[in-house]
């Protein structure tokens, strides 16, 4: 599936040879007991994911756009994980959003901003190995940790992916849902990174957007704000809930509208 979409995707980078860990998984924990998928299905699973990183290598840069600015504070990257993975357990987060999101096996999905992984560990398993994560982050050295962690995990449906700060890479129309956890507050271009985002959601995708109902200069952002941006790309709002436990909501957004040209796109007011 991946190799028809060669020459779309390209100038995210693998870990580089001398360091890179075997960034692909087998759809499972490798403390879970489960019987291993058959070796024929482990090895497409894997040339699938190596497929992924040549994409990755050979995508042609895009013509240089000019995108609106927000009309609203950025909140600094004050590190690679929201909270502790064990409290977030504890909230059962990651199975309500998971749920909330329809997530089935088979699907492939997205872990944009993906941090330490908490999200991608916990989707790999809920795709199975018939199912793909690609998990991406901007950082270098977060990247380099998460496929470390990925392969110590033997997971072998995930690939890891450097993306860029306005653009996370990912292939055209490929993924059924696209997961921005806490994150999209923190976006220097959120038009131009919306922008390139929608391209990577199959026609009956999602994008998946948990976040804190504040401030943006408090590391949230409004549901309102939120989907005036989406809004301002082509997206249209199909879903919004408060989480159990906490203080966070989900909402949900698919392609409604034709891309618009950048100089087209009315920044929105917080």
């Amino acid at each position: 599936m991946w190799n028809k979409r060669v020459g779309r995707w390209a100038n995210a980078t693998a870990v580089r040879p001398e360091r890179r860990p075997k960034a692909v998984v087998e759809g499972r924990p490798a403390r879970m007991s489960e019987r291993r998928p058959s070796t024929s299905l482990r090895t497409n699973g894997a040339l699938a994911l190596c497929t992924i990183l040549l994409l990755a290598s050979c995508r042609q840069a895009p013509e240089e756009q000019r995108f609106p600015k927000p009309h609203r504070a950025v909140s600094p990257i004050i590190g690679d994980s929201f909270s502790t993975e064990d409290a977030r357990d504890r909230l059962g987060e990651a199975e309500q959003v998971m749920a909330l999101a329809a997530v089935r096996p088979g699907m492939w999905v997205a872990d944009v901003g993906a941090g330490e992984g908490y999200y991608t560990i916990r989707l790999a398993p809920a795709v199975g190995p018939r199912g793909r994560v690609l998990a991406e982050d901007i950082v270098e050295e977060t990247r380099d940790r998460l496929a470390q962690r990925v392969q110590r995990e033997r997971l072998d449906n995930v690939a890891v992916l450097l993306g860029k700060p306005d653009d996370p890479m990912l292939p055209p129309r490929s993924f059924d849902r696209v997961f921005l956890v806490h994150m999209y507050h923190e976006v220097q271009s959120p038009y131009a990174f919306l922008w390139h985002l929608r391209e990577g959601l199959k026609p009956s995708g999602l994008v998946v957007v948990v976040d804190l109902d504040r401030p943006t200069k408090r590391h949230g952002i409004s549901p309102a704000l939120l989907t005036c941006e989406f809004a301002a790309v082509g997206m249209a709002r199909v879903d919004l809930k408060m989480l159990a436990g906490g203080d966070s909501y989900l909402a949900t957004y698919k392609i409604a509208a034709p891309r618009p040209r950048p100089a087209e796109i009315k920044p929105c007011k917080d």
